[in-house]
């Protein structure tokens, strides 16, 4: 049985995913980037990032820190670290690095790796798309993904809040 590579030699810093891209396309393969917080990661979250893959031959995430997530998503977020995160992430198969970035934005690391393709989940446009512009100047692609619809981090954080003894007896 071929054994790949620990999955915490996926976690990269913006100079080795940089280097990764540079590497892939001397040998002709596209490079996929998405970015979020993907704070509980749930079906949704696997169903947006295995989509993503299909688009080239390497996915690389970009996470957010938590520091950024805070200021995103409020003071009580992320739910799990950063730490966390990047390693579940990581551990997904079609998954080829994980960078993160302490920006609200992935738009300066997105210029720096230079994928050929950018994608989002469907509740973007592509004027909204933090690095677009620097993507298709370059000739790349951007693809908007559709969204399975029912998954929501923000939704399961509410559902968790929720006391059980409501509506039953």
């Amino acid at each position: 049985m071929k054994h790949p590579l620990s999955f915490f030699d996926k976690i990269v810093t913006a100079q080795q995913a940089q280097q990764l891209v540079q590497r892939w396309r001397l040998f002709g393969q596209t490079t996929v980037f998405t970015n979020g917080v993907f704070d509980l990661l749930h079906e949704g979250h696997l169903y947006s990032l295995s989509e993503a893959a299909k688009e080239g031959n390497h996915l690389i995430i970009g996470l957010n820190a938590d520091a950024s997530v805070k200021k995103l998503k409020g003071p009580n977020r992320p739910i799990q670290s950063e730490s966390s995160r990047s390693k579940l992430l990581a551990a997904l198969p079609f998954v080829d690095a994980v960078v993160l970035f302490e920006s609200d934005t992935p738009a300066e690391l997105i210029e720096r790796i230079e994928p050929d393709v950018l994608v989002k989940g469907g509740d973007y446009t592509p004027e909204q798309i933090a690095g677009a512009e620097s993507v298709l100047k370059r000739g790349g692609r951007i693809v908007i993904n559709p969204i399975l619809e029912g998954f929501s981090t923000t939704a399961l954080i509410q559902k968790m809040q929720r006391p059980e003894a409501e509506g039953s007896s």
